[in-house]
């Protein structure tokens, strides 16, 4: 559009030598009216969106739909089985841990190593409650550009960006969360007394470390980011996922 304007710029001005003074004041007119053109078009969405969508509206449309993802991650996690008994995110002991299952397991000591799986799962979908504020600070830290580049890229690009720019900031902030929560659902008394007894026995060569809290947190975070994933997928490609009239609009087109 640029060159475009430029050559037939150009060609204007070259007319404009050639035309008496008086036609002057309608050639200005005619040329603002096409460059003032140019500008619409470079503008307008290249979806079925209603209008164009400035930048401060792609910012705050991108920003609005992460928010909805984590909203509803956040809603299914945070809840008795949100975690135990999804199949997908269900969290299972340390694979440095299966050593230790299986053997116990073997010694008729299952309901044991049952009850420590069960109580990790309670302390991950406990602390999934805390996660939300994290989220929504880190959101807050995205700068405009890359809110508008995000909802020009597509599928679950600004999940990606999410979670490139905030998981150790996030990790930190949520390790001392999920250790708290697995305190209180004494999943770390339970996973201690199963590492402990494994430890002890004469036949164990290498001991294996009782410390879980950071395994829990790489689970749980890995969980959210996965279902906001899906979300921001869902809003992008899914009319009635929009909920908002901003979604509505931003995701109707796309910014040029």
């Amino acid at each position: 559009m640029a060159s475009i304007r430029n050559k037939f710029g150009s060609k204007l001005v070259y007319i404009a030598k050639k035309i008496s003074m008086k036609k002057l004041a309608g050639f200005v007119l005619l040329l603002t009216f096409f460059l003032s053109s140019c500008d619409v078009l470079q503008n307008l969405p290249t979806g079925t969106g209603s209008g164009s969508v400035t930048e401060a509206e792609a910012g705050q449309g991108i920003k609005e739909a992460l928010s909805q993802g984590i909203a509803n991650a956040v809603l299914q996690l945070n809840k008795e089985d949100g975690f135990f008994k999804d199949a997908f995110y269900k969290i299972l002991l340390p694979p440095e841990a299966k050593k230790v299952e299986n053997t116990l397991r073997d010694l008729g000591m299952g309901k044991l190593v049952d009850k420590a799986i069960l109580q990790v799962n309670r302390g991950a979908e406990d602390a999934a409650g805390y996660a939300k504020p994290i989220f929504v600070d880190a959101i807050k830290s995205m700068t405009l550009q890359d809110a508008i580049g995000l909802v020009r890229n597509g599928d679950t690009s600004a999940t990606h960006f999410f979670r490139e720019k905030t998981t150790l900031k996030l990790a930190a902030a949520f390790l001392p969360v999920i250790k708290s929560s697995l305190n209180k659902t004494e999943a770390t008394k339970y996973y201690g007394d199963i590492v402990n007894t494994y430890n002890s026995f004469p036949t164990t060569l290498k001991k294996v470390n009782p410390d879980l809290a950071g395994y829990v947190t790489e689970r749980a975070t890995n969980a959210l980011f996965d279902l906001i994933s899906k979300e921001e997928k869902n809003i992008r490609q899914n009319p009635l996922a929009r909920t908002t009239d901003i979604l509505k609009k931003v995701f109707g087109g796309i910014i040029k």
